[in-house]
């Protein structure tokens, strides 16, 4: 397709701005953890399970160390030592512990160097069970191929994990490329993770271990039989962030929502919180070679998508520079985006060809996820359908990397079967009767839609400056994303987050950072 011809000089300050931003914060997370990324770092051991009163024992075994103020020193480093003392596994210290047989300050005299080499051994063996899924994967996509772009992404969200696969195996069948899991309502603000298969949730369903397992083989099993390799979605978002990240990196998920943002925003977690989080999960998520969707089509939710679009531009460009971070490299990082604009507005299609536009140029590597109309979305079906038929033909015009797909019964109900057949029919017609549309199109120089795409990217790179000269943690307090205004001290999981002291060992994050090439530096 004929590019727009965008300001390169504007482009290139907006990334050097979202840089600058992405190292402060970068400075702000390295001194510090959180109770979830040490309870991540106790489940790559091999901890698991829950106890009697359904607590998981990583969850055990991380209070009873920031009860002691311990902490400090790496969940880790205590395991180990407690394991060395009692010739346990990591297993056996959690159960061990749970029931107060682990006393500490007998593991407290073991030298560093004894228990840092058999957290390596550890983090060593963790690690090699998530390179093995990903080679897995590898072999089936080498198998089935990668299939044709952009994918066909849907959503199952019944509560039972078993009637999704139901619904799930149905719309495969159909013609969906990815399949993602919808977790139950709040279940981002729970500080642990449910344990097992489950049958009861609200809007979705429980992102559990089990669960992941269970949609994975079916999804494994369906693939074998439309001779295709089929993508599992669920969400690395949340108080649990890099938890569910290691869960799903273990069972072979291919693709994790993962926002530097969204959690502070919508769900008013704390920023500080799901910043830190959110850098060792995408360690995590890169390590595994999982796709991360980012969530700034939210953001037109709350705000107008026509005054509001530079702010999806502005936070793309973080997610960007926070995603680089962390190892994660640019085919693996599906920024998101949305078709939001008021329908009744008069060249309102111009305007989302600009902007979808605009985003595939500015990001040309990423596999950028495109979301379909939801606030405009009335109760008519016909009307309905006809909007994510624009949406679609917008999709493929642009040559997004992964179309979420509408569903006319949108703000009526979760999608029926038919519903969702529905969809995907109309996908496949758009997208196979436009599939070389966009190389036979040129922009008009000057024109509507390439005006307004450098009026958007001017006012996210004003955006960006003045980001970086406040700094992210006082930008998001003045609400500069989606209207929405959080303080940097509120919000949920702020008594999670601690900092390191000189001691602090996690083999997993040093590895990582080994693996991926972003260095380590150690505490001494």
């Amino acid at each position: 397709m004929g590019e727009l011809q965008l300001n390169q000089s504007l482009i290139n300050k907006a990334r050097n701005a979202a840089e600058k931003i992405a190292e402060q914060v970068d400075a702000f997370i390295m001194p510090r953890s959180t109770v979830t990324i040490e309870r991540t770092a106790l489940r790559l051991m091999g901890i698991d399970g829950v106890n009697d009163e359904e607590i998981p024992y990583v969850n055990v075994l991380v209070d009873q160390l920031k009860e002691n103020n311990m902490l400090q020193d790496g969940a880790v480093s205590w395991v180990c030592k407690a394991m060395i003392t009692y010739g346990m596994t990591p297993q056996e210290v959690a159960e061990a512990a749970n029931i107060d047989k682990i006393n500490w300050e007998a593991c407290r005299s073991l030298p560093n160097d004894e228990t840092e080499q058999l957290g390596f051994q550890l983090a060593e063996a963790g690690l090699l069970k998530i390179k093995e899924q990903q080679q897995k994967r590898n072999q089936m996509l080498e198998k089935f191929g990668a299939g044709k772009k952009p994918y066909l992404y849907v959503i199952v969200a019944t509560g039972n994990i078993y009637e999704d696969i139901v619904q799930a195996k149905a719309a495969v069948r159909q013609g969906a490329d990815i399949i993602a899991v919808i977790r139950t309502t709040a279940q981002s603000l729970l500080d642990y993770v449910p344990y097992g298969a489950t049958i009861e949730g609200f809007g979705g369903t429980y992102a559990t271990q089990e669960n992941f397992t269970i949609m994975r083989n079916a999804l494994d099993n369906v693939g074998e039989e439309v001779k295709r390799y089929i993508r599992l979605c669920n969400y690395s978002s949340g108080l649990c962030m890099p938890e569910i990240a290691a869960m799903g990196a273990l069972e072979r998920l291919d693709v994790m929502l993962n926002d530097a943002l969204y959690g502070i925003l919508f769900r008013d977690i704390n920023m500080q919180r799901t910043l830190i989080d959110q850098a060792f999960s995408r360690m995590i998520i890169s390590y595994a070679g999982i796709m991360i969707n980012t969530g700034e089509d939210n953001y037109l939710t709350t705000a107008d998508a026509v005054e509001a679009a530079h702010t999806v531009l502005a936070s793309q460009f973080i997610n960007e520079q926070l995603a680089f971070k962390s190892g994660l490299p640019v085919n693996l990082m599906g920024l998101g985006h949305a078709f939001e604009i008021n329908p009744d507005l008069e060249d309102g299609l111009l305007l989302e060809i600009a902007q979808a536009q605009m985003i595939r140029q500015i990001f040309p590597e990423a596999p950028l996820k495109y979301m379909p109309p939801t606030k405009y979305m009335t109760g008519n079906i016909f009307k309905g359908h006809i909007q994510d038929a624009l949406f679609n033909l917008v999709g493929m015009l642009t040559n997004q990397g992964i179309q979420l797909l509408g569903m006319m019964t949108e703000a009526m109900h979760t999608p029926f079967m038919q519903d969702r057949q529905l969809s995907i029919e109309n996908a496949k017609y758009i997208m196979n009767n436009s599939r070389h549309l966009s190389e036979e199109i040129s922009f008009k120089s000057g024109g509507k839609v390439e005006k307004r795409a450098n009026e958007v990217l001017e006012k996210a790179t004003t955006t960006l400056e003045e980001i970086e000269e406040m700094g992210l943690f006082t930008a998001i307090e003045h609400g500069i994303f989606a209207d929405m205004k959080r303080p940097f001290d509120g919000g949920k999981g702020l008594e999670g987050v601690f900092l390191k002291n000189e001691h602090y060992f996690n083999p997993f994050d040093e590895l990582l950072k080994r693996d991926l090439g972003l260095g380590v530096e150690r505490n001494e």
